[in-house]
């Protein structure tokens, strides 16, 4: 691979737009825009952090009036002036940069610099914004759960849905734009709302949902189907269609112990995989809507699966300069565990993250009471017996913090652990018979004092932007004849 050199950046605000083109940076009140062939800069914009309207007339009533005292000029712009979200339009050619603090979204238009727009939270306040997929509609988040605007730049006229339950996990859209759902609470009850984004978020359905206390829902990628599941003191999760049908409840025959902690759809929509806290992974399919299989932790890794280790201080014997191979483990391998202790809140077990790949062949699952380990499924096509099993493991000498399928490349998978480092896995390596080989690697990155937090793949799948603590660089595949490095 090859890597940039570090640029600043603030509250890990780094963003590709869609057609990979352009990268998206703030630093604290300021929006950069690259070009990710020379990564000069494009675009530049210092946004105003002056408050809204509502905040000056609230401020000045709750706070008493003080003597004004002579003060010496800061390059450091004030905190609470500090853009907390940013993001592109679907076509790239608007910006969005927000102020959560201030209550104030600033709008940019990449090809005229002069072009503003702005809007005002008021006294709801804002916690969130972030673009719809037409690219010309923002949603706001209000604080407190009190309403999401939705302001179309179109028109200039926005649209309020009142309650929501969670401003960042209770919402989606369906995968061509066209239904915007929301879980809501009305009268002390779980409520999901259906809204056409056609039709200027018009309300199209409006139900109960059968949660007592609703924790998140999940559509299918197909958008037929809503898996909605209950709090962390129950497991129990139900499936639900657009119209609000109850197709089926789920709960473990066995004792469920805490709730659900995440749940994936396949890409295709024909199976959803479901983890709590209790180490298992349950597989419903949409047909009968059974649990047709059930995949559980191991310590103790089988000869059937590949079990890749990180060499020894391989860090320290490339200077963190260049890649090495992970090392192949031969026999049954043994892993320790972290035994959680129950009588601590959040006990340290559980399944912390499920990911399909793009083809859904694979399924990722990372398990908190074993936090240097990876797991991949393997799960079979449509044309195959239905028999799950684990493939490989990717065992590491620290935590593993973030791993990322790539977007376009069925086999081609990131992750890091905090480390001046990156990890990859790849079953796309082509061995010296021909036939395609996994291959895993550890990646060093070039630069002093930088720590990869996290990971971000570009849409194109070609690039990868890294984030360390106050910095960020991007590392790129390098193509030499008909291989990939």
């Amino acid at each position: 691979m090859d890597f940039t050199e570090l640029y600043r950046q603030s509250a890990s605000l780094v963003a590709f737009s869609p057609g990979a083109h352009f990268i998206l940076t703030a630093v604290q009140d300021r929006v950069i825009v690259r070009r990710t062939d020379t990564f000069q800069i494009t675009r530049t914009w210092l946004v105003d952090g002056s408050p809204s309207p509502t905040e000056i007339a609230c401020f000045s009533r709750s706070q008493p009036k003080q003597k004004a005292q002579v003060s010496q000029p800061s390059t450091v712009p004030p905190f609470d002036s500090w853009i907390t979200h940013i993001g592109w339009s679907c076509d790239s050619e608007f910006i969005l940069a927000a102020c959560a603090k201030k209550g104030v979204v600033h709008l940019l238009k990449l090809r005229d610099e002069e072009w503003r727009g702005r809007i005002d939270s008021g006294a709801e306040g804002l916690v969130k914004a972030q673009w719809a997929p037409d690219g010309r509609t923002v949603l706001c988040f209000s604080d407190w759960g009190l309403r999401v605007s939705l302001w179309s730049l179109t028109s200039g006229t926005a649209t309020y849905i009142q309650f929501p339950i969670h401003p960042d996990k209770g919402y989606a859209f369906r995968s061509d734009g066209h239904y915007f759902i929301l879980a809501e609470r009305h009268k002390s009850k779980d409520t999901l709302g259906v809204y056409d984004a056609t039709e200027g978020y018009k309300l199209a359905r409006h139900f109960l949902l059968p949660t007592s206390s609703f924790a998140s829902f999940s559509l299918s990628p197909t958008g037929n189907y809503i898996a909605v599941w209950e709090g962390p003191l129950e497991y129990k999760l139900h499936v639900v269609t657009l119209a609000g049908d109850i197709l089926t409840s789920f709960s473990p025959n066995s004792d469920p112990g805490l709730g659900i902690r995440t749940v994936a759809w396949h890409p295709s929509g024909i199976f959803l995989a479901i983890g709590g806290w209790d180490d298992k992974i349950h597989i419903l399919d949409s047909l009968s809507w059974s649990n047709v299989a059930t995949l559980e932790i191991s310590t103790r890794i089988p000869l059937s699966a590949i079990a890749w280790r990180e060499p020894s201080k391989w860090l320290e014997t490339t200077e963190g300069r260049g890649f090495l191979s992970y090392d192949r483990l031969q026999g049954i391998q043994v892993l320790n565990i972290v035994r959680a202790d129950p009588t601590k809140p959040n006990p340290k077990s559980g399944l912390v993250q499920l990911d399909w790949n793009l083809t859904g062949t694979l399924l990722l699952a990372r398990f908190e009471s074993i936090p240097t380990a990876v797991y991949l499924f393997d799960f079979p096509s449509s044309r195959e017996k239905f028999m799950p099993k684990l493939r490989t493991v990717l065992i590491h000498s620290q935590p593993v913090v973030h791993a990322r399928w790539n977007p376009v490349r069925k086999g081609s998978l990131a992750l890091c652990c905090s480390n001046q480092s990156i990890y990859t896995w790849s079953d796309e390596w082509h061995g010296e018979s021909g036939e395609e080989e996994d291959m895993a690697e550890c990646i060093g990155v070039p630069a002093k004092k930088f720590e990869t937090k996290d990971l971000h793949w570009a849409p194109d799948g070609k690039g990868l932007i890294l984030l360390g603590k106050d910095q960020f660089c991007c590392a790129f595949e390098v193509i030499e004849g008909n291989e990939t490095v």
